[in-house]
């Protein structure tokens, strides 16, 4: 399974950090697993249910994913669905689009 496009979700303060340096490492998660969990759409409300559950002011950001390469990898994680991983932080500029919302 892949796919062109896959979804981020940050708290505000990680999207403001995001736009403010142009690339983003990771979240706690991200960084001790040593890669950035993104989500497909189908799969993400449920990432933001299980994970973001009660948090206010998300963002959520898709990510067009051509020209990270070999850095995507899907691998099997919740459910045995495939999920793109990221091994790179991510650039302001793969970012297509964003919108706010809570959890």
């Amino acid at each position: 399974m892949t796919s062109d496009t896959a979804f981020k979700v940050l708290t505000a303060g990680q999207w403001q950090e995001f736009i403010a340096t142009g690339t983003f490492s990771g979240a706690p998660v991200d960084l001790a697993d040593g890669y950035i969990h993104l989500s497909t759409s189908a799969q993400l409300e449920e990432t933001i249910r299980k994970h973001f559950a009660g948090q206010k002011a998300l963002v959520v950001a898709e990510i067009q994913l051509a020209g990270y390469g070999a850095a995507i990898k899907w691998e099997v994680s919740r459910g045995g669905d495939l999920f793109p991983h990221i091994y790179a932080p991510l650039n302001l500029d793969s970012v297509l689009s964003y919108r706010e919302r809570d959890a």
